[in-house]
């Protein structure tokens, strides 16, 4: 039985494991995507596959509640030194796009499985379609590269050649792959020693238990945070900016009820499956880790001594239903799951927000575009593929300070890679990496500033994708008296007559001397940005972080000759009108939802959600042609009817869909 003191020694044996094993993958790993920019997972494994352990500082922050009880099922007949792997979507729902390749080994102890070690790298290239093999314009999980269903990559210690063959003759950078691969296998190995070693210092039994311990003491955590917001329901709503190429708005929609110490998260009304690759793989399973990513942000935020694992999952229900962009079916397209995964965070905090709005912050910036370059290298005639940098936008204002600038809140774990280093390896030459002026939102706590980068190539024909491009359209949001935050953007060859803006365009191919310039949105503000201390006002124009004119424009400051006008300042900001409202959106979706509103939205979804899973993405991509001058419930019922008269095969919904419609 563990005490308090007792439980927390083993969790520190046990968080020590995790980062032992991060620390082997980071310095043994061959692709910069990996060592540098740290998009990877290492944990601990109870004996059912779930997670009872990871590192707290190192690598991804999605996957502490994953569950791998499915895949490992799906092997069988595990023997001692054999790791098992996959990275297909569909199967067990544990990968969740190609990239991801997951693997696990069982940990024996006098013959019989004890535990697991597990964990993620994201491979710069798994084939497919597109350099890197993610984009928005693909259709169907076929083009995302080679799929692996779960089976043993190691036999008893031995490398399946095989498999590495099949895998290396279809990825662009087999090198990277094998060598992140056995990296990853390494980290498994340091992993089954160090629990071996615990069960050497506190004994099988202690181990089991301590590990079964763990997961109870965080479930009893989250429930301990759940307990202390009031129960009610709230509901929230955010976009991402296209839903494909077909560019339309792709809406998630969060109903949040908190009764005591359980929670449900109901995402019916978020949108059909997609004709792209948005699409999230959750299998609907009630607490996949990818629905509860914002969640655990949440629970952090409030318990920043909260232990991370499978149990903080238990107190959540999620429904999400089967079809939806949330849970499509096989064969769509997933490979930009990254993208609405990031907007799903923003939902889930809008709807916490409301909750307890004295204790989280404004909207972080939501878009983490991760841009990979495939290019020649005239020194030496071979071809590079290789990730450059996130451009990772700004964390929102907190209760007690301002948002975290360039990469914060839930994107915080992609770090930078130094230019120095990338410019070694990748062809090109960077012009600019830094903060963006005047792209966080104002608020008495002013949001985090958006990163910016430029880059020049130098070879014909060199490929870019610019994965997870977002928040061109809608604004990262501001809350109470808070003003939501700066657009993203993208634009080939700035300042030249050879100007192009991009927007959301994900791939692109560049020619010698072009350039391409990136930058992301910020972080929302907030409270009243008029109650802002005009010398933290006048210290963010002096640090290049807000302009002059911004500084009078959004937080009543006037400042001449950098010192601010006290008097001038005071009579500005009795003329200028707060903001009211719990929310602050932007013009941008103002002006959306004045033609899409919730009824229209309400009808929308009863339409879709009464015809078979093909038909629906189609409908409502015609549903949305025909809007045009329309709004509304009503507008969305006409348009409706122009659909079913020009296309007459498609079948009709239900009986009470048809006469709403009508």
């Amino acid at each position: 039985m563990f005490d308090q003191t007792n439980l927390r020694v083993f969790a520190n044996h046990v968080r020590a494991a995790a980062e032992n094993m991060a620390y082997t993958l980071q310095r043994t790993a061959h692709s910069a995507f990996v060592k540098e920019t740290e998009d990877f997972t290492v944990m601990l494994m109870n004996r059912r596959g779930e997670t009872f352990g990871v590192p707290m500082g190192l690598g991804a922050t999605w996957y502490p509640g994953l569950t791998w009880g499915r895949v490992i099922d799906m092997v069988g007949n595990y023997r001692p030194s054999d790791v098992a792997f996959t990275n297909d979507p569909y199967s067990g729902h544990v990968a969740t796009h190609a990239p991801d390749t997951h693997l696990w080994k069982p940990v024996f102890h006098d013959g019989e499985i004890i535990a697991w070690t597990g964990g993620h790298i994201h491979n710069t290239d798994m084939g497919g379609a597109v350099p890197a093999s993610l984009s928005r314009v693909l259709t169907e999980i076929h083009q995302e590269g080679i799929r692996f269903p779960p089976m043993k990559l190691v036999r008893e210690g031995v490398f399946d050649e095989a498999i590495l063959n099949i895998m290396t003759t279809n990825v662009r950078k087999p090198d990277l792959n094998l060598g992140d691969i056995k990296a990853l296998v390494g980290a498994l190995n340091t992993g089954e020693r160090k629990i071996l070693a615990m069960v050497q210092k506190f004994g099988k039994q202690a181990f089991l238990e301590g590990a079964e311990a763990l997961l109870d003491h965080a479930e009893a955590q989250a429930r301990a945070i759940l307990r202390s917001m009031p129960d009610g329901t709230w509901e929230f709503v955010d976009y991402a900016d296209e839903d494909s190429v077909e560019a339309n708005p792709c809406r998630l929609k969060l109903t949040l009820t908190i009764r005591c110490d359980e929670a449900v998260l109901d995402f019916t009304g978020s949108d059909p499956q997609l004709g792209s690759s948005l699409n999230v793989p959750s299998g609907g399973d009630p607490r996949h880790t990818m629905l509860l990513v914002g969640v655990y942000y949440v629970l952090y935020t409030l318990n920043p001594n909260i232990l991370l694992n499978t149990g903080l999952t238990r107190p959540f229900t999620c429904i999400a239903p089967k079809g939806s962009v949330l849970n499509p079916v096989h064969p769509a397209a997933v490979g930009m799951r990254s993208l609405t995964c990031a907007r799903l965070r923003s939902v889930i905090f809008g709807a916490f927000s409301q909750a307890v709005p004295e204790r989280l912050p404004a909207a972080p910036a939501g878009n983490n575009c991760i841009v990979n370059v495939m290019t020649t290298d005239e020194r030496t005639g071979r071809t590079v593929l290789a990730a450059v940098n996130p451009v990772v936008g700004g964390g929102g204002g907190m209760p007690h300070r301002d948002g975290t600038n360039g990469s914060g809140a839930d994107a915080a774990y992609l770090k930078n890679t130094p230019i120095e280093i990338t410019e070694t390896e990748v062809p090109i030459e960077f012009l600019r990496y830094g903060l963006a002026r005047d792209s966080g939102g104002a608020g008495r706590w002013r949001g985090g500033l958006a990163t910016e980068m430029a880059f020049r190539v130098f070879a014909p024909g060199s490929r870019i994708t610019a994965r997870n491009r977002d928040r061109s359209f809608f604004r990262p949001w501001g809350v109470l008296g808070g003003r939501a935050a700066g657009l993203s953007d993208m634009v080939l060859n700035p300042g030249t007559d050879r100007y192009l803006r991009l927007g959301n365009i994900d791939t692109t191919v560049l020619q010698p001397g072009d350039v391409l310039e990136i930058r992301s949105a910020g972080g929302g503000g907030r409270g009243n940005p008029l109650k802002r201390e005009t010398w933290r006002v006048a210290r963010d124009v002096e640090r290049g972080y807000v302009s002059a004119e911004a500084a009078e424009r959004d937080y009543g400051v006037v400042i001449s000759g950098g010192v601010v006008d006290e008097e001038a300042t005071a009579r500005l900001r009795s003329l200028t009108v707060a903001h009211a409202g719990h929310f602050h959106f932007g013009p941008e979706r103002e002006g959306y939802e004045a033609q899409w509103t919730p009824a229209a939205y309400a009808l929308l979804t009863e339409i879709l959600a009464g015809l078979p899973i093909h038909w629906r993405f189609f409908a409502k991509t015609e549903i949305f042609r025909r809007m045009k001058d329309r709004a509304g419930h009503d507008g969305v019922a006409a348009a409706f009817a122009d659909v079913r008269a020009r296309f007459l095969e498609m079948p009709e919904p239900a009986s009470a869909v048809r006469l709403a419609a009508e």
